[in-house]
């Protein structure tokens, strides 16, 4: 499963319509899976340097530069 080792963001289920749609012959799916978006970050040289998939929201706030020795 999709997840970011820093904040632990896992996929969710969403799909959620309202009751105006339900009224019609509109037929909607009803649940489909979301992931989170993982991109590739370069870890710092006193970490151990390499590369980890972590989200973007970590990746914003450069929550992998914080990590320390592995």
């Amino acid at each position: 499963m999709k997840a970011c080792p820093i904040c632990a963001k896992t996929s969710q289920m969403v799909g959620g319509y309202s009751n105006r749609v339900r009224a019609t012959k509109f037929n909607p799916i009803a649940q489909s899976r979301k992931q989170p978006n993982l991109q590739w970050a370069t870890l710092p040289a006193q970490a151990g340097g390499g590369r980890i998939k972590i989200c973007t929201s970590c990746l914003k706030k450069n929550k992998h530069l914080e990590i320390k020795m592995i």
